[in-house]
């Protein structure tokens, strides 16, 4: 088939989740894509954009879309020759965590709703993601001053669906452990933004460095002009256990930490998914991860218990240990490697394809 994906975020897990499929997929896939700025000004006006750029848009046996295109806009504008549409909620606009002082724009999330009844097919990247979003919708409907659409819901249920988003990890997972960094290394990788709760993960550092407890530390992740001021304070405060602070351009380099790495933390108020603990976990990091979002449903029951923690006190205490006993969670850390590859592209592609070839009412060969 002929696909055309679009995604107008293009940066950090929208992009890797673009190019993974197209670099992965049996089918011909077109990436039509915007910068990664203005994210509520790409909600409103990415439709516009795609549209006149589209050549001929009946020349695609379908479209895959991701959730800041308004498809309501996209489809008027694209007409009958429009193909059968897939929408893929990597965030929602309903239940993304405000930034401090920020009030939500109900209107964008209605979009959302709006753009996923407009959709064939329907897709979240988690289950908690899935379920999070209806609760919201339906909170919203009952808000509304009368000829509440709460029968939208019912149909936008009806085609939806959960697909995790393929990794760019390894199929097979390599013995982990021989490339630890000593004192043990404690990984972030996450975004520099408040919903990943920065502050509580330094401030479990600063508790248990207080203890006189040995580690050092890699901060990675991506970076933008409005990071929150904890890290320009975590990186005077903990200058002598860095090894790493900022983005990795390399891959390679990113890699190469988690690979050194004991542990990877999580202390996130918002993750629909989690790219970057599968990617640490993959290279072997254990990973230490709160009791909500996406993360109960990412991490194999028997291990769960290990690795989920419901307080900053259990993350304090659980974090402590290994730092003092990395040995002992080396078993679960090559366990938890091989689960995390079932989440690797080439694991991954044929389910997606699969799905596609019949949104499209076509089974390929």
């Amino acid at each position: 088939m002929k696909i055309l994906y679009l995604e107008s975020f293009y940066g950090g897990s929208h992009r890797d989740v673009a190019d993974g499929f197209a670099e992965y997929s049996s089918h011909e896939v077109e990436i039509l894509s915007l910068p990664p700025r203005f994210w509520k000004w790409r909600m409103r006006g990415a439709a516009l954009e795609f549209i006149r750029r589209i050549e001929n848009i009946s020349a695609y046996d379908l479209i895959f879309a991701t959730d800041m295109v308004d498809l309501t806009d996209f489809k008027a504008l694209a007409g009958p020759g429009c193909p059968p549409i897939v929408l893929y909620f990597h965030e929602n606009q309903l239940t993304y965590p405000l930034a401090p002082g920020e009030r939500r724009d109900f209107h964008l999330g209605f979009t959302n709703m709006v753009s996923a009844l407009a959709a064939d097919r329907v897709l979240f990247n988690s289950r908690f993601h899935m379920d999070d979003f209806f609760t919201a919708a339906r909170r919203l409907v009952r808000k509304m001053p009368d000829a509440r659409p709460s029968w939208m819901l019912d149909a936008i249920g009806e085609k939806s669906g959960v697909l995790y988003p393929g990794c760019r990890l390894p199929l097979r997972a390599s013995q982990v452990g021989a490339n630890d960094t000593v004192p043990p290394l404690v990984v972030w990788n996450h975004r520099w933004e408040y919903d990943k709760n920065p502050d509580g993960f330094f401030r479990a550092l600063r508790h248990i460095k207080s203890r006189g407890t040995a580690f050092s530390l890699a901060v990675l992740g991506e970076q933008y002009d409005n990071a929150p001021p904890v890290f320009d304070r975590a990186k005077e405060e903990f200058r002598s256990e860095l090894r790493a602070f900022g983005f990795q351009a390399s891959r390679r380099d990113y890699l190469s930490w988690l690979s050194r790495g004991t542990v990877a933390v999580s202390t996130a108020d918002q993750e629909n998914f989690g790219i970057s603990i599968m990617e640490a976990v993959a290279h072997g990091c254990f990973p230490l991860l709160p009791d909500r979002l996406s993360y109960p449903e990412l991490i194999p029951e028997d291990c769960r218990d290990d690795v989920i923690y419901e307080s900053e006190s259990g993350l304090e205490d659980r974090l402590s240990r290994i730092l003092q006993h990395p040995a002992g969670v080396l078993p679960a850390r090559n366990r938890l490697a091989e689960h995390a590859a079932s989440f690797s592209w080439e694991a991954m592609i044929g389910g997606y394809d699969d799905m596609l070839e019949d949104v499209a009412g076509r089974k390929c060969l």
